[in-house]
């Protein structure tokens, strides 16, 4: 069973047990979950309504509820801890990589964190305690403490043995070598432990030259590291240099697709742990705060327009063109703005590089201004012709279309690094700041050069 699952796409076996669900197949359903991976298990359960989600959850084992649980969204994975006893929840979360079961622990309210805990083993509950010390978007919070460590001194066949005895952790490929104070010397692949002679000391091998990554370090930064080194581990010490544990490859790629939902779900006032099949109520209320500030932002620029009502009635063409300036002036200030958020998080832009590229961007604005605002001088003249202002709206549409792009793109470059510095996530409200000024400044610069000139 577990060998025709992984040849067929999960799509087909979502299909097939929602079918099997609305049969009442409940014992091959049961069967078929059992039967799949965890993490596909937990794809499944993201995938589905509510009220088949549950059903689900039902049938499933409860010696494989820990390993599921640590794939799920964090608001589905609360709903279903919601609704376990502080014993079941400590019973299914045995097993689990220390990581993995602070991540969990960590969102739980300190009530039942605190019943969780009281029903561990003393050696878990100090496990995770140390695990919780450093906030989970920091180093400290990503790492494992299932580290392998040996001594200077031994030699290369005494530690073959030992991990032949004691066994490796999951994506393990070097050992970390420590003094007596566990103080970090350097590390020693596998691949060199494989091929060294067996009557060779681990001093004489061990690389000292191994990247570390402070505990303090943010997650952000630490995916940054990974990718330019192209690491597929890395030591976590403190600041006197101590081995606290490890990072793998596989907690930064979680890091990274976090990264890349949230940039995404923020651009539009969601979460990035927001449930896709979450009920209608829930749903509503949540995007109705965002729909909220993007309506007193419209009403910014209605205001701006009912400034200049008596040159609308006078020249009914401001009406048909009033979109124009506010839309190019959006567009190309999102392009900036993307840009620069991204370079942001990718530790591309820094102080002593951020003025050169807001000048950069300017140019860029101040050429693509000219070539459009020209276009649409032309445009608008021909087909105003008719109109004996159609020289002056030209203008008018082409002095406005030029100003308001340079004053998109100029938002959209300084916005990110201006909310950065007030704390503030630049994907969650740069969008709306950007679009307010570049809706009020369009506005504005129209109908106030088509007033000044009429």
């Amino acid at each position: 069973m577990a060998e025709s699952y992984e040849q067929e796409p999960a799509i087909d076996h979502i299909k097939q047990l929602t079918e099997a669900l609305d049969s009442g197949m409940f014992v091959h359903v049961r069967m078929m979950l059992n039967d799949m991976p965890p993490e596909d298990v937990a794809h499944l359960l993201e995938s589905s309504p509510p009220r088949a989600r549950n059903l689900l959850w039902k049938l499933v084992n409860v010696e494989r509820e820990g390993d599921i649980l640590n794939y799920l969204n964090d608001e589905i994975r609360n709903h279903f801890v919601d609704q376990m006893a502080p014993e079941q929840l400590a019973q299914a979360l045995e097993g689990l990589e220390v990581d993995d079961l602070a991540d969990i622990l960590g969102e739980l309210p300190e009530s039942v964190y605190l019943e969780v805990m009281a029903s561990m083993s003393d050696q878990d509950r100090h496990r995770i305690e140390a695990a919780l010390i450093y906030p989970e978007d920091t180093a400290g919070g990503l790492m494992n403490i299932d580290t392998v460590t040996v001594r200077p001194k031994v030699t290369i066949d005494v530690v073959l043995r030992y991990l032949r005895m004691k066994g490796l952790p999951d994506s393990t490929d070097s050992i970390y070598v420590v003094d007596t104070q566990d103080r970090l010397l350097g590390a020693v692949s596998l691949a060199t432990l494989i091929t060294s002679r067996p009557e060779s000391i681990v001093e004489e091998v061990f690389d000292g030259n191994v990247v570390t990554i402070v505990a303090g370090k943010s997650a952000s930064e630490v995916a940054q590291l990974f990718e330019r080194r192209d690491l597929l581990s890395a030591p976590v010490v403190d600041e006197e240099n101590h081995l606290l544990g490890r990072i793998t490859i596989d907690d930064v790629v979680d890091v990274i697709r976090e990264e890349a939902e949230h940039s995404l779900m923020s651009m539009a006032g969601l979460d990035e742990t927001d449930d896709t099949f979450a009920p209608v109520w829930s749903s509503a209320k949540r995007r109705a705060v965002w729909l909220g500030i993007n309506l007193l932002t419209v009403l910014i620029a209605a205001q701006v327009i009912g400034l200049f009502e008596d040159t609308i009635k006078v020249l009914t063409a401001l009406a048909i063109l009033q979109p124009i300036v506010p839309s190019m002036g959006g567009v190309a200030g999102t392009q900036t703005l993307t840009l620069v958020i991204r370079g942001m998080s990718l530790g591309h832009i820094v102080s002593g590089n951020s003025r050169w590229l807001i000048m950069k961007e300017i140019g860029v604005s101040l050429i693509n201004g000219v070539l459009w605002a020209l276009c649409m001088a032309v445009l608008a003249w021909f087909w105003f012709s008719d109109n004996p202002h159609a020289t002056t709206l030209s203008i008018a549409i082409a002095a406005a279309m030029l100003v308001n792009l340079m004053v998109g793109v100029f938002a959209g470059a300084t916005l990110p690094m201006l909310l950065k510095k007030l704390n503030i996530d630049p994907a969650l409200s740069g969008g709306v700041i950007l679009t307010t000024i570049t809706d009020v400044v369009g506005f504005f610069t129209l109908l106030g050069f088509a007033t000044l000139f009429f």
